[in-house]
């Protein structure tokens, strides 16, 4: 088995304290895809508001994790009231994991502010395609088991406060708590499963305006689950003249990221970042690849923050 596949057989049999930590996708260009994790962010753009990223991490290893993740949300002739939706699927290696959501805010409008209150329903659909492994004992009954109860229900809540130079936001995905299977009939005559343990993110950001139609925009996003460290994202971008941003991150122990942006034309933009590993994969792979295509179609007319920062 290559590398990959070891890796995986590791993680299964060691049981859901790490699969735990591998339960929600991961991207870098996470001030665009807000609505992956906070549903209070619906309706925020003032328009309609579209996202397409494709994440390909670890290039060079065999099996490793691709993403591909479409967030859209607007708000309603009811300026109190936002919908949105994603979809999103993440490939390791043998597993597949497809989490599709529709998502309702409800806003309180302040003279220069708003307060979001946002949920998202939907499913999550995980799946093992075990003879991808290839074992050396095909009859082995740990591997020859497929997952049961591959779809479950699930809800996230979030809150999310902004104005026109600033942001933050607080959330919480699975509030279920739902189990996965992951075998079944194993040679003990129990089922192995993992569970979606809640997980909690803190968002904040904003823009330092500076002369010459500078902007700088530091934001920072943490995400704690149980069993797990938490994880916390730095970022910096600079954007210049409403036309192109640079900036980069660091993620803690994890990876240093790039990242830039284009406009393309009115409410069309271009993105890309690159992740640079730290970790013990470092040496065994030609980094972490996003690609994001961002869409913003002003509905009603003068409503719409151009250009969009956040």
């Amino acid at each position: 088995m290559n590398a990959v596949k070891k890796i995986f057989l590791f993680i299964i049999m060691l049981g859901p304290a790490i699969l735990f930590a591998q339960q929600d996708a991961l991207f870098t260009q996470y001030m665009y895809t807000k609505l992956e994790f906070n549903p209070a962010y619906a309706g925020s753009h003032e328009g309609l508001s579209m996202d397409l990223l494709g994440r390909f991490q670890w290039v060079g290893v065999e099996g490793a994790p691709k993403t591909l993740c479409l967030t859209a949300h607007t708000p309603l002739p009811n300026q109190h009231l936002g919908l949105g939706m994603y979809v999103y699927m993440d490939q390791l290696g043998p597993t597949v994991d497809y989490n599709v959501m529709g998502t309702f805010a409800y806003r309180i409008l302040f003279a220069k502010s708003k307060l979001s209150f946002g949920i998202s329903a939907g499913i999550k659909y995980y799946d093992i395609d075990w003879s991808a492994l290839n074992p050396k004992d095909a009859g082995d009954p740990a591997l020859s088991n497929q997952v049961k109860n591959r779809v479950v229900p699930d809800a996230d809540f979030g809150i999310y406060y902004y104005a026109r130079n600033y942001y933050a936001g607080v959330s919480v995905k699975h509030l279920f708590q739902n189990q996965m299977v992951v075998t079944s009939a194993a040679p003990d005559g129990q089922d192995n499963y993992t569970r979606l343990m809640r997980t909690y993110y803190f968002i904040g950001g904003g823009i330092i305006p500076l002369p010459g139609n500078v902007q700088i925009m530091p934001s920072v996003l943490v995400k704690y689950v149980q069993n797990a460290p938490v994880q916390a994202d730095f970022s910096a971008r600079i954007r210049f003249l409403d036309i192109i941003t640079l900036g980069a991150s660091y993620r803690t122990n994890d990876a240093m990221c790039l990242m830039m942006e284009l406009v393309v034309y009115k409410g069309l933009s271009l993105g890309y970042s690159y992740d640079i590993w730290f970790n013990a994969l470092k040496g065994n792979n030609q980094g972490s690849h996003e690609i994001r295509i961002g869409y913003d179609i002003d509905l009603f007319k003068t409503r719409m923050l151009s250009p969009r920062y956040f």
